[in-house]
């Protein structure tokens, strides 16, 4: 008889061009060994260019997702992007407090091309309501600014805007270091739990098809939490397979082109 593989499900908006969004989360978990589950909050039209028009789904869509997948099939980890707006933060913040799973909380501000997809009014909301709920929470440098006011230019500065997000209460922090100019030839990420620190680096592949990296890492922590690995295991996997992913990253449209979520797989 066959096992079911570990659950994790994704808890974000929807890509059309499949490069970020739940498109990119389910077919991280896909290429990771663990079945993919989703809860769409909107909707959006989107490609290689840039985002054209976003609909946020109603707080009882969310909610009747989140339920009918939890309370039959069970979770082993769930992930958060896109929650556009204050009442989505605060209905899937509660969603979360009623689940056991791990969570990974990528407080998603802001486009690959720039694009907002989180109303100014949801920052409060994302400090005080779902922050507290994360396991792991994965901002990059322009989400740790819109969070902490902490404008990010060095590793000192990674540090504290560590410290920051965690006085919000998650249990770990990732800051996420790609953006850093200091560091032209390394991405390089911080991971701490307040107590110890661990550096991530990478190379720093010349390549600008990196659409999705951001939730295609955060659905990578959670896949490996799900299997059952310790928070800086998961999230060290989940680096390895991201840069892989930038590496082999694709031409898609007449922009910034996707990782490559299967890049193992060829």
């Amino acid at each position: 008889m066959n096992t079911a593989p570990p659950l994790c499900l994704t808890v974000a908006g929807s890509d059309s061009g499949g490069g970020a969004g739940i498109q990119a989360d389910l077919k991280t978990m896909l290429a990771l060994g663990v079945h993919g589950m989703s809860v769409v909050t909107a909707v959006t039209a989107q490609n290689s260019l840039g985002v054209r028009g976003a609909w946020e789904l109603p707080a009882e869509a969310v909610t009747a997702q989140y339920r009918a997948v939890v309370d039959d099939i069970g979770v082993h980890a769930v992930k958060t992007g896109m929650l556009s707006s204050a009442v989505l933060v605060e209905t899937v913040a509660a969603l979360l407090a009623d689940t056991a799973a791990p969570a990974v909380v990528d407080p998603v501000g802001v486009s690959k091309h720039g694009d907002a997809l989180l109303a100014a009014s949801a920052l409060d909301a994302v400090r005080t309501e779902l922050l507290p709920r994360a396991t792991v929470a994965t901002p990059n440098l322009d989400e740790v600014a819109q969070l902490t006011g902490i404008v990010v230019e060095t590793e000192d500065d990674m540090r504290r805007a560590a410290d920051a997000i965690l006085g919000h209460g998650p249990r770990w922090a990732l800051i996420k270091g790609g953006h850093l100019a200091a560091h032209g030839e390394e991405a390089v990420d911080l991971l701490t739990d307040g107590t110890g620190e661990r550096w991530l680096r990478a190379p720093r592949h010349s390549n600008r098809h990196t659409h999705g990296t951001g939730c295609t890492l955060a659905s990578a922590i959670a896949a490996g939490l799900a299997k059952g690995l310790a928070v800086p295991e998961a999230v060290t996997a989940a680096k390895e397979y991201v840069t892989g992913g930038i590496a082999a990253g694709f031409a898609l449209g007449g922009g910034i082109g996707p990782v490559d979520h299967a890049w193992r797989l060829r």
